[in-house]
């Protein structure tokens, strides 16, 4: 049986009793969980809670959402103005999530989440749409697999299961470590289309302090137990860097371990991240000041900031900078005369904004002159 198979079948089981070795011990909000069904949190699996990383009025996708817990929790937090959406793609976890739609949406005062089959690597994919045309249109031959190709391929394209930049948070609890390895770029690249310019990942899960050898990853069990399959620590933010997002970083790191196999520590985490906003970088004479405590720091864009030095940066990066998850870190200064119209960004990296040009006593990009621009 491979993996897939082997996770499907375990959490298939899974939807039908409680299964206390798929999770690991969690405090949920008391008060969140008190309207939801008690089988529903009895047949929940997870290691960390992404609902508290949810605000008001969002839109919410939760990745891998089993039998509703956590969509339901953040149905109670984004309000009426919000919605939520869950992916999983196990028939019996989503029915386990859907029996108990109707209840909740009259206990939430509205009808705010909705269930849909898909996998977590290729969102755009609807999987029920493709059931709905396989039992119509069975694969008998390699004719009728290209048939069914074509029709997955227009689907994407016509009607996304999740569109482009159409979610605020995605949120995933214990998920994202059961996709083969072959899909996890994909995957991440695919969290990274569907939220908006700006939003934001909470991503509760397990790693790895080592490198899993293969021995264990050929293990079926240990692998839909969320244990082989862990991302190794450093990984796991590098692949969220790599697909382009912004101050990655772990929020949570449980100090215990949930488990010890073969001398390798599995733990809890919560990884957290941004997209940017997708402006274009024009230099209107903004500068940034790195308070510290470090000599210096730099960026997911490839930014140095010394501390203490005023940095040239384009208004989009400054916007970033003051009002993004580094906020705190930053000292904004708006330029006295602001360069209208801006200019293309053109800086060499690692340039200083001389102070005049901050307090008015000379021309906004009097230095450009003698920069070559690209």
């Amino acid at each position: 049986m491979g993996q897939q198979q082997h996770i499907l079948e375990r959490y298939s089981q899974a939807a039908q009793s409680a299964q206390a070795d798929l999770c690991c011990p969690v405090d949920y909000n008391r008060e969140l969980l008190a309207i939801l069904p008690p089988e529903i949190v009895e047949k929940d699996y997870g290691c960390g809670d992404p609902s508290r990383y949810v605000r008001a009025g969002d839109t919410v996708l939760d990745l891998g959402s089993g039998g509703g817990k956590v969509c339901y929790l953040a149905a109670q937090i984004v309000g009426k103005q919000g919605r939520v959406i869950g992916v999983d793609m196990n028939d019996d976890m989503l029915a386990l999530a859907r029996k108990y739609q109707n209840e909740m949406a009259a206990r939430l005062g509205g009808d705010r989440v909705r269930f849909v089959k898909g996998h977590i690597q290729d969102l755009a994919l609807d999987l029920e749409a493709t059931d709905r045309y396989q039992k119509s249109n069975p694969v008998c031959d390699a004719n009728d697999l290209a048939a069914l190709l074509a029709f997955q391929s227009q689907q994407r394209a016509l009607r996304p299961l999740i569109p482009d930049s159409s979610v605020d948070v995605v949120i995933s609890n214990c998920v994202l470590n059961l996709v083969n390895e072959s899909d996890r770029a994909q995957m991440v690249r695919e969290i990274h289309r569907v939220l908006k310019p700006g939003g934001r990942v909470a991503i509760s899960d397990i790693v790895s302090d080592e490198t899993v050898p293969e021995s264990l990853k050929n293990d079926p069990a240990l692998w839909s137990g969320c244990i082989s399959g862990a991302f190794q620590e450093q990984a796991f933010l590098q692949a969220f860097a790599d697909a382009g997002f912004l101050a990655v970083g772990y929020d949570k790191w449980d100090a215990k371990p949930w488990q010890i196999v073969h001398g390798i520590e599995f733990r809890s985490v919560t990884l957290t991240a941004v997209t940017g906003d997708n402006a274009p970088c024009l230099d209107y004479g903004h500068a940034v000041i790195y308070r510290g405590p470090y000599a210096s720091i730099t960026d997911d864009e490839g930014h140095v900031f010394p501390r203490g030095q005023r940095m040239a940066v384009c208004e989009r990066t400054f916007r970033f900078l003051t009002q993004g998850p580094l906020k705190h870190d930053f000292i904004g200064i708006l330029p006295v005369s602001p360069r209208i119209p801006p200019a293309s960004w053109c800086l060499p990296a690692g340039a200083p904004r001389p102070a005049a040009e901050t307090k008015g006593a000379g021309p906004v990009s009097s230095y450009l002159s003698d920069t070559k621009c690209c």
